[in-house]
């Protein structure tokens, strides 16, 4: 019974600890918890809004601003499965990054129904450690979906290994936001070192939203049909559509078990070219020597037996 209460004390005293030092910014000094309730609120009804309602709490772009502020997509400074992100900088001199996203032809209107999702859920997170969203541009008909952000000179954590158990204390705070303290719950699902952002002061930042989901609180779990994280920092149970806020946490242990060790996660296998297949099949017999084979065994155009012919077996 003492070894239990003892258990509790400590527990209890473990978790006050906890949100103490949740509470402090990097210096120690105390900062507000989050931003005021009602705005939350009315940013969180942009999830069934259309573009038209989002421009009153962000910038829209026009198109002609988007080529201008990256001269005509000159410098690309990243690229995904669906997207590729360009150096750009705002009239005033501040750089930025815009991501231009892909949409395939015939997906048009899904498309931008996944670029509202994905921007309505960036304009109602507030914190320090998640990316900042500037504004957006959005052109009916696959004229272009482009997202404006501030531009991260440290790059990302993708190649970086030093000083990482100081970096990787604000993830660990933005997912605790995201997961815990906004008003719906913000299922990241796509944690991994090309997605933490590092600023001047090398305080880590986390962005792209591109797959994320926003669920109601008392949801454990639910299924995400729509897109997946990266083999090597994914969970299991994403194989089979199943997520959670667990599948955040799995990907962010991921994440510091690579800098720790030093080495990627998941590499892909180089794809096989015709010449490497055939040489590691048959790595002691010539070049030449296959076509001989086929030909001795009767499988040759000349030899072979006319259709309707033999026996009617199949081989």
């Amino acid at each position: 019974m003492a070894a239990i209460s003892s258990y509790c004390i400590w527990k209890l005293y473990d978790t006050l600890l906890r949100r103490w030092f949740d509470a402090l910014d990097g210096d120690g000094v105390p900062v507000p918890s989050r931003e005021p309730a009602c705005q939350e609120e009315a940013l969180l009804q942009l999830h069934h809004q259309t573009p038209c309602h989002i421009h009153e709490v962000l910038r829209e772009f026009s198109s002609d601003e988007i080529e201008a502020m990256t001269q005509d997509f000159g410098s690309m400074i990243g690229r995904g499965g669906s997207a590729q992100v360009f150096r750009g900088s705002l009239d005033d001199g501040t750089p930025v990054a815009v991501k231009r996203i892909n949409i395939d032809s015939g997906h048009t209107v899904a498309g931008e129904e996944d670029f509202r999702r994905e921007l309505s859920i960036i304009a109602s997170v507030h914190h320090r450690s998640l990316v900042r969203l500037l504004g957006y541009c959005l052109q009916h008909g696959g004229g272009g979906l482009y997202l404006v952000y501030p531009f991260f000179e440290n790059g990302s954590l993708f190649h970086r290994t030093e000083e990482q158990r100081r970096l990787m204390t604000w993830p660990k705070r933005a997912l605790a936001y995201l997961h815990n303290e906004c008003h719906r719950r913000i299922l990241h699902l796509d944690v991994k070192p090309g997605n933490i952002l590092l600023d001047g002061d090398l305080r880590a930042h986390v962005s792209d939203f591109g797959v994320s989901l926003s669920i109601t609180r008392g949801l454990n779990s639910v299924i995400n049909t729509r897109g997946r994280g990266k083999l090597g920092y994914m969970a299991p149970e994403m194989l089979v559509n199943s997520v959670s806020d667990r599948s955040d946490v799995f990907s962010y242990g991921k994440t510091l078990l690579e800098l720790v060790g030093g080495r990627p996660n998941y590499v892909a296998p180089p794809v096989p070219s015709a010449d490497d297949a055939s040489s590691s099949a048959t790595p002691d017999l010539k070049r030449d020597y296959f076509p001989y084979i086929v030909t001795r065994e009767g499988y040759d155009d000349a030899r072979r037996a006319p259709e309707g012919g033999g026996h009617g077996h199949g081989a």
